[in-house]
């Protein structure tokens, strides 16, 4: 297995415009998971459970569309000889191809049109997000991944409140929130491509064919692949335990629509401030010890103990306690797992491909989540056996983790 051989460390100013990056892309992905997108597709009272399947099958279809779209830009930025380099031309054709889909996904009617327009922007995110995932690899020594990887994860919980918060507090409508979101993305994403640093691909970068080297071989990978699966099923927990909130409010505790949007603020304020925390703590003691897989592990099992808070007591007030719980649990995974993932890249030459790979298991699992959720909740007619799952996955997640091999601690080269 190959490693990244990159020793020098980076600066604030790039930590800076890596994550104004991430912060757009997840403002402007996770926005409309959260708030636009059921609003747009939420049906009459009598038929509120049409609504949420709505939902969960727009976001599940769009999380497929992005599987093929990320690792694809990935392997071929991979080998991109262009002098403008090799990452940059992808980035801003996934940041402007996701603002024209905001727009478009804005002013669609019904949940196919609406569906057809998201397909578009999970497309262009996920091609944004291997360009810049793969800076990481790139650019990043291995005692700066954690803290590369902690930026990803809390700009997620950050880019969310940002977005609702945002959209609630200025009262505005369905459309103008995604032209809001259309701006954020092309304006911050294009500066941020534009700025970061990107050196044209050597002869020794690019990709070499070997034809006795199968396609996708890091998928043969046997620690890489249980990586893959366990990130997967965890993201898929956390999706299940966060991505039907504002249905849960309306529909499972009776919360009045503006109140319910006001509450849905207050929750994902709550779990933004714990995945940030967690986060950054977790970057940290991961650089320090490079005890990747032990910090990822443990995480899933305190994401778990959220879905089981509301299981048990399904409350508005246990729901704040469960959103913190959450928070720690998923600001711990992402980023002890995401640098987990860049220690475990077995070919060096194919780091966009691969991490587009990583990438799309988190943003599926978070599209996927809604889909299943939705189907759950259609089948028991309640959302009590949706938190009930999202405590399991969380935990069948970690125990996947646990079977990926921990490479030696390159964390504490400095």
């Amino acid at each position: 297995m190959t490693s990244n051989h990159t020793t020098h460390r980076v600066g604030a100013g790039w930590m800076t415009l890596f994550t104004l990056a991430w912060l757009a892309i997840w403002t402007v992905t996770l926005t409309p998971v959260q708030l636009l997108l059921p609003l747009q597709l939420d049906s009459p009272e009598g038929d509120w459970i049409l609504g949420v399947v709505y939902s969960g099958l727009v976001l599940g279809i769009g999380g497929l569309a992005g599987v093929i779209a990320g690792p694809a830009a990935g392997a071929l930025s991979d080998r991109s000889r262009g002098g403008r380099g090799r990452r940059r031309p992808w980035a801003l054709m996934g940041v402007w191809s996701t603002a024209i889909f905001l727009v478009l996904t804005g002013y669609a009617e019904g949940p196919w049109l609406v569906g057809a327009c998201w397909i578009g922007v999970s497309i262009g995110t996920a091609v944004a997000s291997a360009a810049f995932t793969a800076l990481i690899a790139d650019q990043l020594p291995a005692s700066q991944r954690g803290a590369g990887s902690s930026v990803i994860s809390s700009s997620q919980a950050v880019g969310i409140v940002l977005g609702v918060g945002l959209v609630v507090l200025l009262g505005l409508s369905v459309v103008a929130g995604y032209l809001l979101l259309a701006a954020v993305i092309a304006i911050v994403g294009t500066a941020a491509a534009v700025l970061l640093p990107d050196p044209p691909a050597t002869a020794a970068d690019l990709p070499q064919r070997d034809s006795t080297r199968p396609r996708l071989a890091s998928l043969r990978d046997r620690d890489f692949s249980w990586m893959l699966g366990g990130r997967l099923v965890a993201n898929i927990g956390n999706a299940l335990g966060t991505a039907l909130f504002l249905f849960f409010l309306l529909h499972g505790l009776g919360q009045p629509n503006a109140a319910a949007q006001d509450n849905l603020l207050l929750l994902i304020v709550i779990y933004t401030v714990f995945v940030v925390l967690a986060s950054v703590l977790v970057g940290m003691i991961s650089d320090r010890s490079g005890h990747r897989r032990l910090l990822a592990v443990l995480a899933t099992f305190v994401q778990a103990l959220s879905g089981l808070v509301v299981v048990l007591m399904p409350t508005f007030e246990m729901t704040m306690v469960a959103a913190a719980l959450m928070g720690i649990g998923y600001g711990a995974f992402s980023t002890a797992g995401l640098a987990f993932a860049t220690d475990l890249l077995p070919d060096e030459q194919d780091h966009a491909r691969d991490l587009g790979i990583v990438n799309v298991t988190a943003s599926l699992g978070q599209l996927i989540g809604p889909m299943l959720g939705a189907l759950l909740v259609a089948l028991v007619g309640g959302f009590w056996l949706v938190f009930l799952m999202a405590a399991i996955l969380s935990v069948v997640g970690g125990l996947m983790t646990a079977r990926a091999r921990q490479p030696e601690p390159a964390a504490v080269q400095r």
